[in-house]
């Protein structure tokens, strides 16, 4: 039985509850799912949750003016916008501003006016070759980007590693991997800059570069060696990338490593505490001349290493908050794959703007006395 195509959806931004009801029952008549919200900020966040298809936004509301409503949207949502006014003098004005509305109607409208302005705007969303194009670059960067990341789990005695990742519908340029070493292990997190196949080709070559340099001792000196090589693609680009390398020494349990730009690495202790790893410099392809300092932290056991994108910064509104909720997420899990996904969940699919990747290096604790 064929399947049922899924509804249309449509998100209602106005503040006089006449004209509401009355847009609701427009769109509910052509066939929208509609939902509505009495002022802008309650409607960015109800586009957030419907991801709808349409929406009419009201120019004069309570709380913000509806022009950086329409900013605000366009940051997340690629729907249609009407924009709607009760000034004649303003819609002309508005017409002749580039902010992300699809089409403008004055107030009051007739029915029938607003039913063919909606029908004319979804006849043009035809597939195009253009879009075609754009989907298949997309699903090309995609395959690239899924090529970078570790094929096999990486086993070190006495240490438990794991990592997640979750593209963005747009495709990034983040990427994780690792391999074993004689003394343990070897580990790169990258980000670079930029969305599409450009920024998974970039990652792609980072990856290579920085998996060249495994066989040499000087960990410092050989980052400097790959972030030279790197930064000469870069320059080309326009781009940089933020890069977070590092070595553990199982025996030990010390991992000596180089932060570019990231900054969101943490030490978090069997005990319940959490410390940032500092960034040792900006990130490759920034600033000609740039160094990075080699920096080390001793992995107690029970102890672990956090290594996040981000994607999960992003939610909170600080990298204090971050930290605390990284180390809420990750402290007291049985493995490293449950706490990266319980880091995963701290930045869920549906609100997530970027690349959401997470890598978990535990020192396994100490077998208990008999």
């Amino acid at each position: 039985m064929p399947s049922m195509p899924e509804p249309r959806r449509a998100v209602v931004i106005e503040d006089d509850p006449d004209i509401r009801g009355l847009l609701v029952r427009i769109l509910t008549k052509q066939g929208f799912e509609v939902t509505h919200a009495e002022a802008g900020l309650p409607g960015v966040e109800e586009v957030r949750r419907a991801k709808p298809d349409l929406i009419t936004l009201d120019v004069n509301l309570p709380d913000v003016d509806g022009l950086e409503v329409c900013k605000l949207l366009r940051e997340f949502s690629d729907a249609f916008i009407v924009m709607l006014t009760a000034r004649a003098d303003e819609l002309d004005k508005l017409t002749g501003l580039d902010n992300g509305a699809d089409d403008y109607i004055s107030k009051p409208f007739s029915p029938r006016e607003l039913q063919s302005r909606i029908n004319a705007l979804f006849r043009r969303r035809q597939p195009s070759s253009a879009d075609t194009a754009v989907a298949s670059e997309l699903e090309r960067a995609t395959e690239v980007q899924q090529s970078l990341l570790p094929q096999e789990d990486v086993r070190v005695d006495g240490y438990d590693v794991a990592g997640v990742f979750r593209p963005s519908r747009s495709v990034g340029g983040d990427f994780y991997d690792w391999y074993r070493t004689p003394e343990g292990l070897h580990l790169t997190f990258a980000d670079a800059m930029g969305k599409g196949m450009g920024a998974a080709l970039i990652a792609a070559t980072v990856r290579a570069v920085m998996r060249s340099t495994g066989q040499r001792q000087d960990l410092d000196a050989a980052f400097a060696s790959a972030s030279t090589t790197i930064a000469a693609d870069l320059d080309s680009s326009n781009s940089f990338v933020t890069l977070f390398h590092a070595r553990l020494d199982a025996a030990s349990g010390v991992v000596s490593y180089v932060d570019a730009g990231h900054g969101l690495a943490l030490h978090v202790t069997a005990e319940g505490s959490a410390h940032r790893l500092p960034s040792g410099g900006p990130p490759v392809g920034a600033w000609a001349g740039s160094a990075w300092p080699q920096s080390a932290v001793s992995l107690a056991p029970g102890d672990s290493l956090v290594v996040a994108s981000d994607g999960v910064l992003d939610v909170f509104d600080s990298v204090e908050q971050f930290t605390e909720a990284v180390l809420a997420a990750a402290h007291g899990q049985v493995s490293a794959q449950s706490a990266s996904d319980a880091i995963m969940a701290l930045a869920p699919a549906e609100t997530a703007e970027d690349d959401v990747t997470v890598v978990v290096v535990r020192r396994l604790p100490e077998p208990a006395l008999a």
